[in-house]
């Protein structure tokens, strides 16, 4: 069910409560356990509460407008918690009950000019609850692992990801089964929010791909939860114009020679690495870590920075481990998605833990011929890529290995989404 106001007719029995999955905008919708036909004559509207009166509400559907909801007394209120699949176990609520930030689905007689919703029932999910879950998932994720995916298995049902750190590489097994939920990145876009139902098929090698679910005892094997995937770009190039005005710039790519347009939105991370730190990693990367980072670069489409954090409303940055600033959370931090990446096993610091702790930039900041190292969707030829992350200052990491900006970011990313913070290293 497309989420917002829209009309329908018939049964509701093609909507289902889904869950919130790590992301500040869930989707109510309903599976008809007593509630009998849907007249064609109802309005359907789900979205959030922006304000109350002893009347009703006032919503904001996903939809982006603006309803006054009015709750005569025969209209049936009913509350469910997020992880609820039926009304089975819904309870009455009254109009008193409903709060600013609560996620609600109405049904209703709609007024001529579209603006008043009169309601016959409606569902309710309070913001406390979902604030709760979105924490709880955030503690899976944050469990879980991420990396490039080297095999694909379809009999199998199993996944190859390769993690690397500045240590080398590893590679885990995931396990798929028919209960696992699979999403997709959109092409161009960085938010979880605008990731897709996806399915095993899509999963290429090459693919970026981040799991939640349990690892076996020796840590090689993980059975997966969820997923989300999807192809990303790693661009590794000297600056050849920037447009602050326009928040793109114009990138050389190192690999191609060719120019590259990257647009920056509220949700890319601009970061920039000190001198000193440049240095150490590419005196790392010369040594004995290099091998297996550059191992996995030729892998095909890089990740991003680690998962992101939340806000205090449990809306996800795209900042995590990166602590970038995000249209649509806040930076850094671990109230929700989890903050950088945990400590790695064997002493291997990781390289997401240290982006968390540079400086951010701006565009302002950058000038032609100052080398960078992006993570990008994937795009297209004709309408550049949008940024994810931008890291600068790299100049003495590119010299070191020209696949250092895949081999460095390949481990564990972010794009505004999946909770995780940092390596799947840190759980090990």
């Amino acid at each position: 069910m497309r989420t917002g106001a829209c009309r329908h007719s018939g049964d509701l029995d093609p909507a289902s409560v889904l869950s919130l999955v790590c992301t500040s905008l869930l989707v109510i919708s309903v599976v008809a356990v007593g509630w009998g036909q849907t007249p064609s004559s109802l309005y359907k509207a789900t979205g959030t509460v922006l304000s109350t009166d002893p009347t009703g509400f006032t919503l904001q559907t996903d939809a982006g407008v603006r309803l006054t909801i009015v709750v005569p007394g025969n209209a049936l209120l009913v509350r469910v918690a997020p992880e609820e699949k039926t009304l089975k176990n819904a309870t009455k609520i009254g109009v008193a009950d409903i709060a600013v930030g609560d996620r609600v689905l109405v049904q209703g007689q709609i007024s001529s000019d579209q603006k008043t919703l009169t309601a016959v029932r409606a569902i309710d999910m309070s913001k406390a609850a979902i604030v709760q879950k979105h924490a709880a998932e955030a503690a899976e994720w944050q469990k879980g692992v991420g990396g490039l995916v080297s095999a694909v298995d379809p009999v199998a049902g199993t996944l190859t990801i390769t993690t690397t750190g500045f240590g080398g590489s590893k590679k885990l097994a995931i396990h798929v089964t028919k209960d696992t939920t699979l999403r997709r990145y959109a092409p161009d876009s960085v938010k979880f929010d605008d990731a897709k139902p996806g399915t095993f098929a899509e999963i290429q090698p090459g693919d970026q791909l981040r799991v939640r679910g349990t690892r076996s005892a020796d840590g090689n094997d993980f059975a997966a939860q969820e997923i989300v995937s999807g192809t990303f770009r790693n661009i590794a190039g000297t600056i050849f114009s920037v447009d602050p005005g326009q928040n793109t710039l114009t990138v050389t790519d190192l690999k191609t020679k060719k120019p590259v347009l990257v647009k920056f939105t509220a949700d890319s991370q601009i970061r920039k690495m000190e001198p000193q730190m440049a240095q150490m990693i590419a005196m790392r990367l010369k040594g004995g870590g290099q091998g297996g980072a550059a191992g996995q670069a030729s892998g095909g489409a890089p990740g991003g920075a680690a998962p992101g954090a939340t806000g205090a409303a449990g809306a996800p940055t795209s900042g995590g481990a990166p602590g970038g600033a995000s249209g649509g959370g806040r930076p850094g931090g671990s109230g929700g998605f989890g903050g950088p990446g945990g400590a790695r096993t064997g002493g291997s610091p990781d390289f997401q833990r240290l982006l968390s702790r540079l400086p951010q930039a701006t565009l302002a900041d950058f000038k032609k011929g100052d080398a960078v190292m992006i993570v990008s969707t994937q795009g297209t030829d004709t309408g550049g890529v949008t940024a994810i992350t931008l890291l600068s200052g790299v100049e003495p990491i590119l010299t070191a290995s020209p696949s250092a900006s895949q081999a460095l970011f390949s481990g564990s990313w972010n794009l505004g989404g999946p909770a995780g913070g940092g390596g799947e290293e840190g759980t090990q």
